[in-house]
This record gives C-alpha cells, sequence and structure tokens, in this order.
C-alpha cells in the first residue's frame, strides 16, 4: 500500500474514533436492555444470527467494532468468553460498565482490529454488526482474510451491514448525516465474492424491506428527527402491542418477498455467514 493511502485510512481511523467516542458519551448505560436487541419482535438479525450460531456456551467469540457492547454482555450473558474489540475508548468503558450492569465478564480489545496481532485460529466465532461498510473497499480483501485466519477450522464469521441499492434508505442517509460518519459505505451482493475467496461455505440473508414503513412512520408521522433520533436504534424501543398489528405482517411479507430475485436489492441490510 502506498504511504498516501496510510495516511488516508490513519485520518479515517482517527474520524472513526472520535466520533464513537462522542456517542458513547451521550448514551446512559440505564437505558439499555441487551435482551431486547435480541430478542425483540423487530430484532430480526440478531435473531437470525442467533439461530445460525446455536449454543455458544464456553465459546470464544471476537465482536468486532463492538461499540456499546451490547452484542459482547447478550453473548457473555449466554455463556461465551467474550472478547469485545473497538477503535473508542469511551466505547470500551461504556461496555465494561454495561458488562458490569449484567455481571459479565468482557476482554477488552480497544484498538482498530486492523493494528491488533491476532492469534491464528484462535476464536469459534467471529461477530461483526455493522462495520464492514466502515472498511474501505480496497481494504476489504485483507479485512476478510485477517478474520479468516483468527477463526479456527470450522469456526464461524457472521457480519451484518446496510445495503446501497434501496432509494428510500438511501434518501434517510443522506438526512441523517449528523448520526453517521461520512466514510460510510453500504455494502453490495459483489463483496460476496470476498467471503467465497476464503470460506468454504458462506449463506446471506437480507433483512427489511416493506418493514421499511416503520422509518417512514417515524419521520411522517411521529416527525422524529433523523439528525437527533438514530432510528436504527429507536426501533429496539418499540412495543409489540403498539405497532405489532401492522409491523408483524410485514415482517411475514418480506420473508417471502426477499427470497425472489430482484426484491433482495431493496432490502436494507443484508447478514452474511461465512464458514471455516
Amino acid at each position: 500500500m502506498s504511504n498516501n493511502h496510510d495516511e488516508s485510512v490513519e485520518e479515517l481511523l482517527k474520524r472513526e474514533e472520535a466520533f464513537h467516542d462522542e456517542w458513547a458519551l451521550s448514551e446512559n448505560v440505564e437505558d439499555i436492555d441487551v435482551e431486547t436487541l435480541f430478542e425483540s419482535f423487530v430484532a430480526m438479525e440478531n435473531t437470525h444470527i442467533m439461530n445460525k450460531l446455536g449454543d455458544i456456551r464456553g465459546k470464544k467469540i471476537l465482536d468486532v467494532g463492538a461499540g456499546l457492547g451490547e452484542s459482547s454482555v447478550y453473548f457473555a450473558l449466554k455463556g461465551a468468553e467474550v472478547y469485545y474489540n473497538d477503535i473508542s475508548p469511551k466505547m470500551g468503558e461504556f461496555a465494561e460498565k454495561l458488562a458490569a450492569k449484567y455481571n459479565v465478564k468482557l476482554n477488552l480489545m480497544i484498538a482498530p482490529i486492523e493494528k491488533l496481532d491476532l492469534y491464528e485460529n484462535f476464536f469459534d466465532i467471529i461477530h461483526c454488526a455493522n462495520l464492514i461498510h466502515h472498511v474501505p473497499q480496497v481494504d476489504q480483501d485483507y479485512w476478510i482474510k485477517t478474520m479468516h485466519g483468527a477463526l479456527k477450522a470450522g469456526g464461524t464469521l457472521v457480519t451484518w451491514d446496510p445495503m446501497r441499492y434501496n432509494p428510500v434508505i438511501n434518501v434517510y442517509r443522506r438526512m441523517a448525516m449528523e448520526v453517521r460518519t461520512i466514510d460510510e459505505m453500504p455494502v453490495g451482493f459483489d463483496i460476496l465474492k470476498l467471503y467465497k475467496k476464503y470460506f468454504s461455505k458462506v449463506e446471506h440473508r437480507e433483512f427489511w424491506f416493506t418493514t421499511l414503513w416503520l422509518f417512514l412512520h417515524y419521520y411522517l408521522i411521529r416527525r422524529l428527527n433523523p439528525n437527533k433520533v438514530r432510528y436504527w436504534k429507536h426501533i429496539f424501543k418499540e412495543k409489540e402491542s403498539r405497532i405489532g398489528w401492522w409491523f408483524k405482517p410485514l415482517k411475514a411479507l418480506d420473508t417471502l418477498l426477499l427470497k425472489i430475485p430482484g426484491f433482495s436489492h431493496m432490502a436494507w441490510g443484508i447478514v452474511i455467514v461465512a464458514k471455516k
């Protein structure tokens, strides 16, 4: 890689660290319910991921870009040995407080994952939620190769990220510039080639198509400012008794529609499960 590329990456990492430090300082540990984030009727990606992972008791899990620590704490509650990673020291401090709230232990690794000397063939599972779209496209091959090397034989890499196709989401992203970093680049189906280059088995499933009405509902009806409220976090505050009557039928419709070629491009997010 050129010096210009290295300098560009360093600048990106500094921006990411500063942004996520500020985000961490704006949050309150008491407001977070990790079970809801994984078990709510709107937690479609996380429910799918846990179904794919099965029993994680005793598993070594590396949670990359783990942010506030919700997923790390949830994995620990399920009996896993969890290695929390994030670029932001303030996020790490928050995750420690969240772990203390739930009386679980996390092994903290505060640094860009690119700068850590990971053990080869060490982890059973590597989990990356909303992370790959923060990795510059030119570095994604190396990044996925590194994750592959850190997994044991038979280990699993699971990632989920926003996709770049849906026009509603693209409009939302342009509106919500203050609650995301400028370097984010939603992924496309072409990224699957990189996973298949290194992993023996790669599966993917898409989520959120007609259910994106919830975002329109936030903006048009509830008048939630997209630069003040992180819609993708706010969904977990929803009560089934309030929106379940219309959300659950849309959720069932998505399950059918997103299996049809062409419709999957209209999904908001993609979960990729890759086996070594």
